[in-house]
């Protein structure tokens, strides 16, 4: 049996991701009660960090920060510092992804969230390289300045997670249309997927070209529905693509969302 220096509470969960971590030196929490308690109890913010386990910037993330006695050090002294698995808890990794995107204007995994003991987001971002790299503050950095932050600036946090909070809740309150689907917005969604088709290797927009089903679906529908073989010709390069290159198992079959 191999000895580990460091456990936490993550030792009794069942998730998978979640017990990849239960060794780490950060005094990790599930989502539960007792997380919450404790950040009221020691007036501490709160750190979300939201994966799963076929994520890849996660298993780095943890290899660079969370295994890290001395970034552990920090995140335990200034946060309460809970992990969960958006693959068990979607609802959870929903309503923080759309803060963070709200925040900084996209969002993915890992997902780093900064809030108050009531669940307030006030502050986030996705992965974050042990120190300055990429454009991106360094995790330990960005850790004593939230800390510093919650210390001293706190009304403002509380004004922007409650800016944050009424802005997701209008995103679930749109009025209901009362005009009838029509087939101009088929052709418009066309002529937007059209414009960003590349080429050369297929696919859309600009690396990395995430496989997008619902795209494929809708180009073989359009296809089937008018007969335009601009429509084939691209849901063809595309799968094409995918078949030869990194994501398609070449021996088991099936796809990987990125290599």
């Amino acid at each position: 049996m191999k000895e580990h220096k460091h456990t936490n509470k993550l030792i009794n969960e069942t998730s998978p991701y979640l017990l990849q971590h239960a060794h780490n030196p950060v005094d990790w929490y599930a989502w539960c009660p007792e997380a919450f308690e404790k950040a009221r109890a020691e007036d501490k913010p709160v750190l979300l960090s939201v994966g799963y386990s076929a994520c890849h910037w996660c298993h780095v993330m943890e290899r660079e920060s969370f295994e890290s006695e001395e970034i552990a050090e920090v995140m335990n002294k200034h946060f309460v510092c809970i992990k969960v698995d958006r693959e068990e808890r979607p609802d959870i990794d929903q309503i923080y992804m759309n803060a963070v995107q709200m925040l900084t204007g996209h969002g993915g995994w890992p997902m780093t969230v900064f809030m108050t003991p009531d669940g307030l987001p006030f502050h986030g971002g996705t992965y974050f390289p042990p120190v300055d790299r990429y454009n991106i503050p360094g995790f330990p950095r960005l850790l004593l300045a939230v800390a510093d932050a919650y210390k001293n600036k706190r009304e403002q946090l509380l004004n922007l997670g409650k800016e944050l909070v009424s802005e997701i809740r209008s995103l679930s309150n749109f009025p209901i249309s009362q005009e009838i689907l029509s087939v101009e917005i088929l052709h418009k969604a066309y002529s937007n997927i059209s414009r960003n088709f590349e080429p050369r290797y297929g696919g859309f927009g600009r690396a990395p070209k995430f496989p997008q089903p619902m795209n494929l679906n809708f180009l073989l529908h359009t296809f089937a529905r008018t007969g335009d073989d601009v429509a084939l010709h691209m849901l063809e390069t595309t799968l094409d693509g995918m078949a030869r290159g990194g994501i398609y198992d070449h021996v088991g079959g099936g796809f990987a969302r990125y290599s």
